[in-house]
């Protein structure tokens, strides 16, 4: 389901786009959900109060990516799915994966170079230097949600200005 909200207060109209998928915990289900997200984030290019640069859409592709395959991995229960859930502003990408595995929380690798020989944690890496945040919260009834934001940066004018 895509929804687009328009909050209005006594300030400038600000114009929020939002993007909910529910997908399997699996890697297929994972991958659709990326190619998905990409594909709406790509429909937003057309707007032009949140068209981002093509950095910014790649580390935005990148995070999905991520945290759809660590929901896969590490957040799958039987019989239950995951949800991402985008939300787009002027000012930055929000980017929010849930699944119902609360009792396992996502930690980076030890040493924080991802090569400590483990196998798994590497990927939270990246996730902590492509976003300007990232952490997990609670999902009641047991699950959590993982999130990052980056910081939108407008593409440069074209004609090498």
């Amino acid at each position: 389901m895509i929804q687009q909200t328009v909050t209005v207060t006594g300030e400038p109209t600000a114009t929020t786009h939002q993007f909910r998928l529910t997908f399997p915990t699996s890697r297929h289900g994972a991958h659709t959900a990326r190619h998905a997200a990409e594909g709406w984030l790509a429909d937003q290019q057309d707007c032009p109060e949140v068209a981002a640069s093509d950095e910014a859409t790649a580390t935005a592709s990148l995070l999905i990516a991520e945290l759809t395959a660590n929901a896969a991995l590490h957040g799958r229960v039987r019989g239950r799915h995951a949800r991402l859930a985008l939300t787009l502003t002027a000012d930055a990408l929000r980017v929010e994966v849930t699944d119902a595995r609360g009792d396992r929380l996502p930690e980076p690798a030890p040493g924080g170079d991802g090569d400590g020989g483990c196998e798994s944690g590497r990927g939270l890496l990246l996730v902590a230097s492509l976003a300007d945040a990232w952490g997990c919260e609670p999902h009641h009834p047991g699950g959590k949600t993982v999130w990052a934001e980056c910081a939108r940066r407008k593409p440069a004018p074209k004609g090498g200005a």
